[in-house]
């Protein structure tokens, strides 16, 4: 069969023709994929507290130890464990009657010695006259005057015996020396005490005011004192906020407490330093031996907030990636001044503005474009509160 020119001309343009959509479909294959569209909010500043949380043991303002000044057996108990008692009031009595006979000795002793003195002063007002008349020699005198001064002397020494009988039957019957709660009495009606016993006869526990003791670490001690204002350690504690108590059931106790004092030196075993909060507890809902967590605020009047998810960490620092103004994104450091559960507060590193990526920044590297999604941070905040 001959083939004409025009049949070649047809062939020719038809091998072109697929040669290019051929070529057309190679470019489509190998075009890149089309920029990750990702959520991008612009950082803001907001005031906002953070808490740091540090765990305690809780004492009463005083904690007594009830105990027996004298020997004997304990005749009466007047109060119940638990109860509440007032300073002054009656918690024990130890069997009296042998200090009783000995302050009924004591007085008689006294009478003996005042009958004693009365008897050397009247030798010594007989004698007078007679030495002073040279009847009798002034030996006889001056004799008689020491045995007044003796009998004087022993008259003394029998009125502090009375006074000691007395205190010793006063010591029968016990008191509290402070308002509080009694703890628990261990002994029983009829049980001899005695004054060297291993064990208090009760326990007091003032609780009108709660102290709640913990450690601060180094350089927390150091960062308290950078934190708060003031010329001394008395004046920053005064600038310090309230602080709150966290009880063994995760609720917050409902009176703030103020941080009072600090101890004098750090331990050298633990390197923390002693501090207390005081808070009151005029309905003793709080005891001796509770535990619980102190928590610290720290206040921030204007500090930028991100999401804690919108970092990622390199070698111990933390990075953001900021979109700039060709959609490129940028990883940048930042320095984190506080937290909470959700967010970091950022003391360098952005400005108020700068717009980040929310999410999805696992796949991201220096460079890469987008399609930013703006989402407000107001919306942010209002889903998951500072």
């Amino acid at each position: 069969m001959k083939i004409t020119v025009k049949t070649k001309m047809i062939v020719l343009i038809s091998s072109i023709i697929l040669l290019q959509s051929c070529t057309k479909a190679a470019e489509s294959t190998n075009a890149a994929p089309p920029a990750p569209q990702l959520p991008v909010f612009t950082v803001t500043s907001a005031p906002a507290t953070i808490y740091q949380e540090f765990p305690t043991a809780l004492e009463g303002k005083n904690n007594v130890e009830i105990r027996s000044q004298v020997d004997g057996y304990l005749d009466r108990i007047y109060v119940e464990e638990g109860a509440y008692v007032r300073a002054g009031q009656a918690l024990f009595k130890i069997d009296s009657r042998a200090y009783g006979e000995q302050m009924n000795m004591a007085n008689a002793n006294l009478q003996v010695a005042n009958a004693n003195i009365q008897k050397a002063k009247v030798e010594v007002d007989r004698l007078q006259p007679l030495v002073a008349a040279k009847v009798v020699s002034d030996v006889q005198l001056r004799t008689a005057k020491a045995n007044y001064a003796a009998a004087v002397a022993a008259g003394s020494q029998a009125k502090a015996s009375v006074g000691g009988a007395r205190i010793n039957v006063g010591f029968t019957t016990i008191t509290a020396p402070v308002s509080g709660y009694i703890g628990r009495i261990p002994y029983k009606k009829g049980s001899l005490i005695s004054r060297t016993d291993a064990n208090p006869l009760t326990m007091l526990s003032d609780i009108s005011e709660i102290y709640a003791y913990f450690s601060l670490s180094e350089l927390d001690f150091i960062g308290f004192q950078k934190k708060y204002p003031g010329a001394t350690l008395n004046e920053k504690l005064k600038n310090m906020p309230m602080v709150e108590l966290v009880i063994a059931d995760n609720s917050t106790y409902p009176e703030k407490g103020k941080m009072s004092i600090v101890d004098g030196q750090f331990d050298k075993t633990t390197g923390a330093i002693s501090v207390r909060a005081v808070f009151p507890n005029a309905n003793g809902a709080l005891r001796t031996g509770n535990t619980g967590r102190v928590r610290m605020p720290q206040l921030f009047a204007n500090t930028l907030v991100i999401p804690q998810e919108s970092t990622f960490e390199i070698q111990d620092k933390v990075y953001v990636y900021v979109v700039g103004k060709d959609k490129k994104v940028t990883s940048k450091p930042v320095t984190i001044s506080g937290k909470t559960d959700s967010y970091y507060f950022i003391s360098e590193g952005l400005a108020t503005g700068d717009k980040i990526v929310y999410t999805g920044i696992g796949a991201l590297k220096d460079g890469v474009t987008i399609q930013p999604k703006a989402i407000s941070s107001d919306s942010l905040l209002r889903a998951r509160p500072l």
